[in-house]
């Protein structure tokens, strides 16, 4: 029984390590993202197309890392 326990107590801290970590790079990616879409927000675009076209640049961005996260 006490080896079972003791299975069962590390499992659960592997798996709250696990999520935590998950988390941890959960909140950092969304805060790369998003400083990006801050830094857009923050600029004076000289008319739409202008925007449209850092918009489209953040999301070549994103479209490359995706490229490069399922590559590993």
């Amino acid at each position: 029984m006490g080896e079972m326990d003791s299975q069962e107590n590390f499992v659960k801290a592997l798996q709250a390590r696990y999520e935590r970590k998950l988390k941890d790079s959960e909140i950092e990616l969304l805060e790369y993202w998003k400083a990006h879409l801050d830094k857009l927000a923050s600029l004076k675009p000289e008319g739409v197309a202008s925007l449209q076209q850092q918009i489209k640049k953040v999301g070549e961005m994103m479209k490359n890392r995706i490229m490069v996260l399922k590559r590993d």
